[in-house]
Parts: C-alpha cells; structure tokens; sequence
C-alpha cells in the first residue's frame, strides 16, 4: 500500500545546521476521504465485519471526526449500513463532517455528553448484534493492528525518530508495536491534559515492547484543546506550506507540525538524526475555519 512514492523529502536550512534529515511519510495522499490513518485503523475492523456477516457497522465520534467520515464511507463502499454516535446535543448547523457523514449514508444519533462518555460497548455490541462496533477513533486491538502497517514500507527500518499526531492513542501503539529496537516514536497529544493516553497506548502495546522506553508524550502542544487554534498554530502551518506546499489540519497535523519544529529549535534531537512525519490525513477538518485565517 505504501512504498516510496509517499516518502517526501524536507529540506530547510535549520535541519542542515542540526544535521538532520527529515522526511515525511504522505499517508494523506493515499485515498482522498478514508484519508490517512484512517485507511490502516478501520481495515481490520472492516474485515471481521465481513468474516462475521454483519450487516452494518456502529461508530462513535464528535462533531468534528474525521473518523466518523471516513467510517461511513469505508462501509457505503462494502454495501454496509452505518451508525455514527455523536457527542453532544444536535446542532442547529451541522457540521462539514457530519453532513459527509448524511451524504455517505451514515445514520447519525445524538448523545449528550454526560451519556456519551458512559457508552458501553459490551453493551452495544449487544444490543445491535448484527452491527459491528468501531470505537472511537478506532482504538482497540484491530485498529492498532492495522496502524502497525504504516511503518511496513522499505527503509522505514532506517529512521532514528517517527513524529506523529495523537488522539486516542490507537496509531500510535500501532507504530510503536511496528518499530524497532533503535527507533524513538515522539507523540503529539492534541487534546488537553490528557494525561490517560500513555495507559490507552500502554494496553495495546505488545508484551515485548511495553517495558522499553519506546515513546515520548508531548502535552504541551494542543493550542488550546482538542480542535482548537490559536494565532501561533496558524503561523506555524501557514509558513510551513508556503516553504513545502505541504497543508496540514489544525486539529491534527498542524499540532503535530508545531511541536517538531520546537524540539528541532531546542535541540532535541542528536546530530545524525533521521526524522520521519506522519501525515496522517483529515484536512476536511480545516473547511470549519474562515478564508482568511489560512493561506492554502
């Protein structure tokens, strides 16, 4: 699925003074809705979906979930029916994403807050047992599963340090548990205080590899909280567009972006490093911004 025809090579006069090569990994390129990530997390789950004849699939997400788009048309492409559970109380204007959501045929049902976060799966699964139940974001075993074949490319063996953005932590174990014993895999928590995550990634870690020092976590680069901006976050994806023509997600890889190039300032990385970003996709999320606050 991916091979070197998604490695991009990045070059700026900072990376040559710490002696580093850097490298972006364009899973975002791979398929224009089911959009990075989100290829490789739902691809197990969709496979049992098959191999247990379910006949459609129920998801969960926010208003803004890329995963939610992309579940709904990943199950309208197999011929499945698809439920999406929504955080928080029906807007009066949906969203982008939610309207993709009604456009590839996804049933939407929504949960206040206080219920949402006492959803049961155990006790969905049964209710719906003809329904194969994705968690949010796809976290579980099957979606880091899938995950751990984003590193499966020649070469990837090759990098000292793998960057990527963090949500509910299911990539990330899915590139952990794919990494080799030299590699250092630094995550972007994109949501607030989220301090939980290191245990959510914790579980789905292999046994061979949950006691090495195998990740980094860092906190500091939400920008405000999940799917929030602020003038410094917009600066930093705005300049690093112009300089690549490379456009990232505020919600995401904009984060992601904006904490890489702060540890390149500071000098986190040894000289000799060999760098690989991950974009893992969901531009769709910047169609909510106004047309002056990005330049691409």
């Amino acid at each position: 699925m991916i091979d070197k025809s998604h490695i991009q090579n990045i070059q700026e006069e900072l990376f040559t003074e710490c002696n580093a090569t850097v490298d972006m990994l364009r899973i975002d390129l791979l398929h224009p809705i089911v959009s990075g990530n989100k290829l490789f997390k739902l691809k197990y789950y969709i496979q049992e979906a098959r191999e247990k004849n379910k006949n459609g699939i129920i998801t969960l997400g926010g208003s803004y979930s890329n995963h939610l788009v992309a579940s709904a048309y990943a199950a309208k492409k197999i011929g499945l029916s698809s439920i999406g559970l929504v955080r928080g109380e029906r807007p009066k204007e949906l969203s982008n994403t939610l309207s993709d959501c009604i456009i590839h045929g996804m049933e939407l049902q929504f949960i206040t807050r206080e219920a949402f976060d006492k959803i049961d799966l155990h006790d969905l699964a049964a209710k719906y047992p003809t329904k194969q139940i994705i968690p949010q974001g796809g976290y579980g075993f099957l979606g880091a599963k899938g995950a751990s074949e984003i590193l499966s490319f020649e070469g990837s063996e090759n990098y000292s340090h793998i960057i990527a953005a963090c949500g509910t932590g299911t990539m990330a174990a899915g590139l952990i548990n794919s990494s080799n014993s030299t590699q250092k895999i630094i995550l972007v928590s994109v949501l607030k205080n989220n301090f939980s995550i290191i245990n959510e990634i914790r579980k789905l870690i292999t046994s061979d590899k949950l006691d090495k020092n195998k990740f980094d976590m860092l906190f500091n680069y939400h920008h405000g909280g999940y799917a929030k901006k602020d003038t410094a976050l917009l600066e930093t994806m705005n300049s690093f567009y112009e300089t690549h023509q490379i456009k990232t997600d505020f919600v995401y890889t904009g984060k992601m972006i904006s904490a890489f190039y702060d540890s390149m300032k500071n000098n986190f990385f040894l000289p000799g490093s060999r760098i690989l970003l991950i974009h893992s996709g969901g531009l769709q999320g910047n169609r909510s911004l106004t047309n002056n606050e990005l330049s691409f």
